[in-house]
């Protein structure tokens, strides 16, 4: 017999309380998924459904204009920097260096065969820093007059040597003697004495090397004509003698080490300079407000994402009693936007930086450029992301997605041949190895023409097919569909048409895009 629903203790309530529950869930997921719809879409689909102004995009393509333009203005000042120390090098090296011609040997400058030769070279160092104010063309100087010519030799301890009967008699222990010779010591008797003395008697069959150290300091003035203030450099130059080999042949390094420093006191008489720096800080600081600002919208956008995914994620759970699989979650971290950060936050530090150089405050040039190249490239690259929201550039951006993790795989294994051609061609076909013998030929014959062919007939033609591969997959997904997820389920059938109203109405900055409701492509 039917029992009525009425004659049941609390039987209707428990099933008001159902219909309830009930239209409470399906509310709630008919939130979720406006809420979810409405994330995944692109800037101009959500400025049609609900007027949102598309702030991060017009505020990425101003960041482009700006940093694209701070990077140029630092680069050619830097530009001016990097001359000036190449060609103070060059300098230098024709200054203290006899016989240089011009063009180093290989990694060392010159070269010396003879005991008076290495002796002129010595004291052709020492005389042309005494009379460096009138024979150089810069603007060089000593760095005070307590500083000098420090003047090193190493050799080993006595001993005997006589090649003749084979016979060697040597303390390998090593010994370091240092004079220092300073610029009023050198026009005086004082100098002349210290020249005179035993140091420079050298002994060149224990001899390992001569050590001559000095510094000087000069200020850059062609930054001038670019209308900018000058800067202030210091020099220390290192001129060694190596005969670590004594091998007949004396290796004749030189190495200067470039400080930028801040001049102390400097007065320029030109109101030109002083408001061209104005303007370039003024800019600066816009470009600092520029990318604070983006920073703080890719954050707020984080932040949401991660809530909307938390609700996603406890909604799944509480009605499918199972949990959202790693793919749907990672699917609302949005990469380019913590790329957009980290550029910011680059950006913003490399233009403080570059604002402390301009006013001459600081002359950390290197960090400066490696921070503001570094954010531009990130700028340039996160531009990817708005190209994907059309077809025939997403599918550029998918296949790269896709085929990256085969490729890593992939030059893991060729770069172990690679390595092994590398090692067997360095101790076989190296600098150090004697080349006459015809049995050393054949084996680079056999060595050149197995690496053509297996890296570029067999190798290369795999990483393109692994490339080709991944491009010929996601052309199929696009034909039939990508392989559905928890999330692409979740959306497929709830109907967007509150968002589809008045479509004649955008900016001109938007495109129109055919997408089918059936196979909604979700492009994070």
């Amino acid at each position: 017999m039917e029992i009525p629903l009425k004659s049941l203790p609390g039987g209707r309530a428990a099933a008001s309380g159902n219909m309830v529950t009930q239209s409470d869930l399906d509310l709630k997921e008919m939130a979720l998924k406006e809420d979810l719809k409405f994330y995944f879409m692109n800037p101009c689909e959500k400025y049609r459904a609900r007027r949102q102004i598309p702030w991060k995009l017009a505020l990425q393509i101003l960041k482009i204009l700006m940093v694209t333009t701070q990077l140029v203005f630092f680069g050619l000042s830097n530009q001016l920097v990097v001359s000036f120390k190449e060609e103070n090098t060059v300098a230098f090296k024709h200054l203290f260096l006899k016989g240089y011609s011009g063009t180093d040997e290989d990694d060392y400058s010159c070269s010396i065969y003879t005991q008076q030769d290495a002796y002129d070279s010595i004291f052709y160092v020492i005389n042309q820093y005494r009379h460096l104010k009138n024979i150089s063309l810069g603007t060089l100087g000593y760095e005070h007059e307590e500083s000098g010519l420090k003047i090193c030799k190493q050799q080993y301890k006595r001993g005997t040597m006589l090649p003749s009967n084979d016979t060697l008699n040597i303390d390998v222990s090593t010994e370091t003697e240092c004079i220092l010779l300073k610029p009023k010591e050198l026009t005086g008797k004082k100098g002349e004495l210290k020249l005179n003395s035993s140091f420079f008697n050298l002994e060149f069959y224990r001899l390992i090397q001569v050590e001559i150290s000095f510094k000087l300091k000069g200020i850059a003035l062609q930054t001038i004509h670019a209308r900018e203030l000058p800067d202030c450099y210091a020099f220390q130059n290192t001129i060694t003698f190596n005969n670590r080999a004594h091998s007949g042949k004396i290796k004749v390094y030189f190495d200067s080490d470039t400080d930028i420093q801040e001049c102390k006191d400097w007065h320029i008489f030109n109101s030109v300079l002083q408001k061209n720096t104005q303007y370039i800080l003024v800019f600066d600081g816009f470009v600092i407000l520029s990318c604070l600002a983006s920073l703080i919208l890719c954050t707020r956008s984080i932040v949401l994402a991660w809530r909307l995914q938390k609700r996603f994620v406890n909604f799944f759970l509480e009605k499918h009693k199972r949990r959202v699989c790693c793919a749907d979650r990672l699917a609302f971290l949005n990469g380019w936007y913590v790329l957009v950060i980290i550029s910011d936050v680059m950006t913003i530090i490399g233009s403080i930086l570059k604002m402390e150089i301009k006013a001459k405050n600081l002359t950390s040039y290197d960090v400066c450029s490696i921070l503001l190249g570094t954010s531009t490239l990130f700028v340039w690259v996160g531009v990817i992301r708005y190209l994907g929201y059309f077809q025939t550039y997403n599918v550029l951006i998918l296949t790269m997605q896709a085929s990256l993790p085969k490729v890593l795989r992939f030059c893991c294994c060729a770069g172990m041949i690679y390595l092994g051609y590398t090692f067997c061609g360095w101790i076989v076909l190296g600098p150090y190895h004697e080349k006459k013998s015809s049995l050393v030929w054949m084996f680079s014959r056999l060595y050149l023409y197995s690496f053509i062919s297996l890296f570029i007939y067999m190798i290369l033609s795999l990483f393109i097919a692994l490339i080709t591969d991944s491009y010929d997959t996601i052309k199929k997904y696009q034909q039939s569909g990508f392989p559905a997820t928890d999330l692409h389920e979740f959306l497929k059938d709830h109907s967007s048409a509150g968002y589809r109203k008045d479509r004649t109405s955008f900016p001109l900055i938007c495109c129109r895009r055919q997408q089918s409701e059936d196979n909604l492509i979700l492009i994070n």
